[in-house]
């Protein structure tokens, strides 16, 4: 399916009945919405941790809302260690995801290696609706950016990949960078 033709990312969670899961491989993200807060960081060591704050509120709120009505939405991090600094980053910031309500799982990737993961980083939505994410080398989207998929095959081939990682992953509170 065309990117023009993917649900964005509120719609799919928006019609979520029970579950979203993320799972996401890259040592380090480029994306432009967050290359101004990762520079901050990087000069300062200042992360905006803040669930109000105008950049976490309308994540935090989307979040919040669907955990509400009974969607449980999972995240797990694959990550190389020692971890980069954009890990590092992300780490500290993972308190905004934790309060609207995502459970959070880290796993080395060395304790990885024999688990079957898809090539890019992915959600799935109930267990059916797979939307990969695609980057360039940099980190920034590619283009496209994402692809919807909703083969039975490709959903279970994510699903089990997903739990995989997440049986051996540490909760984010045990992991350290």
């Amino acid at each position: 399916m065309k990117q023009n033709d993917v649900p964005s990312f509120d719609e799919l969670l928006a019609t979520a009945r029970h579950s979203a899961v993320h799972l996401e491989m890259r040592d380090a993200y480029g994306v432009g919405g967050e290359s101004s807060g990762f520079a901050r960081w990087q000069r300062t060591g200042q992360r905006d941790s803040d669930p109000t704050s105008d950049y976490w509120r309308p994540w935090v709120e989307q979040i919040a809302a669907s955990v509400a009505r009974g969607v449980v939405i999972r995240r797990a991090r694959i990550v190389s260690e020692p971890v980069s600094t954009y890990t590092r980053y992300l780490h500290e910031g993972t308190v905004v995801n934790l309060a609207a309500g995502e459970e959070i799982r880290w796993l080395s990737r060395r304790l990885a290696s024999d688990i079957a993961l898809p090539g890019n980083d992915f959600w799935v939505f109930d267990g059916t609706t797979v939307v990969f994410n695609y980057f360039t080398g940099d980190g920034d989207w590619a283009d496209p950016g994402k692809e919807l998929r909703t083969e039975p095959a490709v959903a279970q081939l994510c699903t089990s990949a997903f739990e995989a990682v997440w049986k051996r992953a540490v909760p984010h509170e045990k992991f350290t960078v």
